[in-house]
């Protein structure tokens, strides 16, 4: 089983410090940046046995170098980087695996957002680090892949189990409520939802992790093949990659 503690990092990011409870190995999510990481491993564990990059942005890897150099960690990362991650040790493919003392992560290839994009997922404690693919109430730009291969990035998370746990990248879940209520307006579930997370963000509390179950329920950029979603942007008969293109350039220009 895992322990995980949330750090915010930069303006809105979160790093994830893992614990696998039964061999006390210890893990950092995309480390964005050295101290604040550092110091929440000093404080509960004083040691980092690995580090797992999601993909190669410098506000994912930019704790890297250091804290490999201080804890003496092992860089776990996609084997579709050409290089781009500092101090990579172990590079990881689609369906691969990496066992973390009783915990049996799940390598997935999700090329969207970047081309190397990787995400950790472990279907015992039904947990996936989706790194910057899939966010609360929203999804990752389309940077370095194409529209095609983030919709097909998306329809491989959203076939996992759905009690999943989504561990994101960032804390964006209240701007990308305002965008999903604008075009999914009757949507009960999202009502509810937004009230929520004013709550937490009211608390100063992440709004992380939410369920898979629920970004189905909320999250547009999952809800694609939703009749009235197609109607709100005006593309009844269009195909769900043509609905998934078109809002992912409506939330562009939001």
């Amino acid at each position: 089983m895992l322990e995980i503690s949330i750090i915010k990092c930069l303006q809105d990011n979160y790093s994830y410090l893992v614990r696998d409870k039964k061999t006390n190995l210890i893990a950092i999510v995309d480390p964005s940046e050295f101290l604040k990481v550092d110091q929440e491993i000093n404080k509960k564990y004083k040691k980092l046995d690995f580090i797992l990059n999601t993909h190669h942005h410098s506000d994912h890897v930019g704790g890297n170098l250091a804290l490999k150099a201080k804890y003496k960690s092992q860089i776990i990362c996609s084997a579709y980087d050409q290089d781009k991650v500092p101090g990579a040790d172990i590079k990881k493919k689609d369906n691969d695996y990496f066992i973390f003392g009783e915990t049996k992560f799940k390598i997935i290839h999700v090329p969207g957002h970047t081309l190397d994009h990787i995400i950790f997922f472990s279907e015992i404690d039904s947990v996936l680090f989706s790194g910057d693919t899939l966010f609360s109430l929203g999804c990752g730009r389309v940077f370095e892949g194409s529209y095609e291969q983030m919709f097909s990035s998306l329809e491989k998370i959203k076939k996992l189990p759905k009690n999943t746990k989504i561990y994101c990248g960032h804390e964006y879940t209240n701007n990308n409520g305002k965008f999903c209520i604008k075009i999914d307006k009757d949507n009960l579930n999202l009502k509810k939802r937004i009230k929520e997370v004013k709550s937490k963000i009211d608390f100063k509390e992440p709004t992380i992790p939410t369920t898979l179950q629920e970004e189905i329920e909320t999250n547009i950029f999952l809800r694609y093949d939703d009749k009235k979603i197609k109607k709100s942007i005006g593309i009844d008969n269009a195909s769900n990659i043509e609905v998934f293109k078109k809002l992912r350039n409506l939330k562009d220009q939001f």
